[in-house]
């Protein structure tokens, strides 16, 4: 396949040529002519979605086949080429019953690949747990941990963990050797949170939501992730994040800046009544919140929204792309393979007008629309 005569992501910037692919990138940039005019469209790598609870009515928990599928059709569809399935604090007969789903689950034509599993939880703090379901809590094990990846037939790629809880360290030190860790849904102070860094963690799940506020002088997770280094995701739907918080996070974290969808089976479904976890859940003109309070449970967008309302809340359009492409994939350590139009990684891209319009998505090479 060749496209020309396009504006193509390369190395964080857009330049003027085209790009030739089979299964893979064969070469990009001013030198490919020929094949179908792009007209000036921009081409980037496929969005990768590495924390997305579910949408269409289905959840990455349910352990459904059929819903896997449909979940991917709804990613590809919008523009996400890959995908972690991300779990709930759910009990371990429900967690290994997902992972198995996940294990066996056949990419359909049309449809996004996994990437890998994100267990959010259930290795989460009693006070930051949010909407996630505090009866199946659970204290930092890595027998667990390892019992589950086993059941994913070892696809686990990314897991939340609270730092402060009693065996957090001896955990996050033995599992960061097998995936990445990230610090979410907790209290730990900055002390605690370098400490968890120091130990192997590298990422942090959706900055500033579930874990303490930054203040000069406790300046928490925050802080410490930018100190150590860490990826840091963002949920730029609009609600979680103030604007200007986003725009802030960019110009401190740079390239560590990933974005997320964290949506829920309520994403592409209309308002009404849905399910998180065991917990009841409202969407209501698009904020999904627990049932009869005011906390937030995740958002009810696609990623390609939330790079079109990262873009229009400041961010330069070349950095929220690396953020929800090449960000994300080195935060799962699978840079090597997705995330980049470069020789030698897979042909997962997305053709885009000049609004950010969807106008094609190709998968392996493969177009899907």
């Amino acid at each position: 396949m060749l496209l020309s005569n396009g504006k193509i992501y390369l190395n964080g910037r857009f330049v003027s040529g085209g790009i030739a692919f089979s299964r893979i990138v064969e070469a990009a940039g001013p030198e490919v002519t020929g094949g179908t005019d792009l007209a000036g469209d921009y081409v980037i790598p496929g969005l990768i979605d590495v924390h997305t609870h579910g949408a269409v009515g289905e959840d990455a928990g349910d352990g459904s086949p059929e819903g896997l599928v449909k979940m991917a059709r709804y990613y590809a569809a919008g523009g996400v080429t890959s995908w972690c399935p991300t779990t709930m604090t759910l009990q371990e007969p429900e967690l290994t019953k997902a992972m198995a789903a996940i294990r066996d689950f056949q990419r359909p034509a049309d449809g996004a690949k996994v990437a890998g599993v994100h267990l959010e939880g259930p290795f989460l703090s009693l006070k930051k747990c949010g909407a996630q379901n505090p009866d199946n809590l659970h204290a930092p094990d890595a027998e667990l941990f390892h019992r589950l990846d086993e059941a994913s037939g070892h696809r686990v790629r990314l897991v939340t963990v609270a730092l402060e809880e009693p065996g957090a360290l001896p955990f996050i030190r033995e599992v960061s050797r097998t995936c990445t860790v990230s610090l979410g849904h907790t209290t730990a102070d900055y002390d605690t949170a370098m400490a968890a860094y120091e130990a192997g963690a590298s990422h942090a799940t959706h900055l500033f939501n579930a874990m303490p506020a930054l203040n000069h002088r406790e300046p928490g997770v925050v802080a410490a992730a930018l100190d150590a280094g860490a990826t840091v995701e963002l949920i730029t739907d609009g609600f979680h994040i103030h604007p200007a918080v986003v725009r802030l996070v960019h110009r401190l974290f740079g390239e560590k800046l990933a974005l997320i969808s964290d949506s829920l089976r309520c994403a592409g479904m209309p308002d009404g009544d849905y399910e998180l976890g065991g917990l009841p859940i409202t969407l209501t003109e698009g904020v999904a919140r627990l049932r009869g309070s005011s906390t937030l449970a995740g958002s009810s967008i696609h990623l390609m929204d939330g790079l079109r309302r990262a873009v229009s809340f400041g961010v330069p359009l070349e950095a929220a792309v690396y953020a929800a492409t090449a960000a994300p994939a080195k935060a799962i350590r699978r840079d090597h393979e997705m995330g980049a139009l470069i020789p030698g990684r897979t042909a997962d891209l997305v053709v885009l007008d000049q609004n950010l319009s969807l106008k094609a998505v190709y998968i392996d090479g493969a177009l899907l629309r």
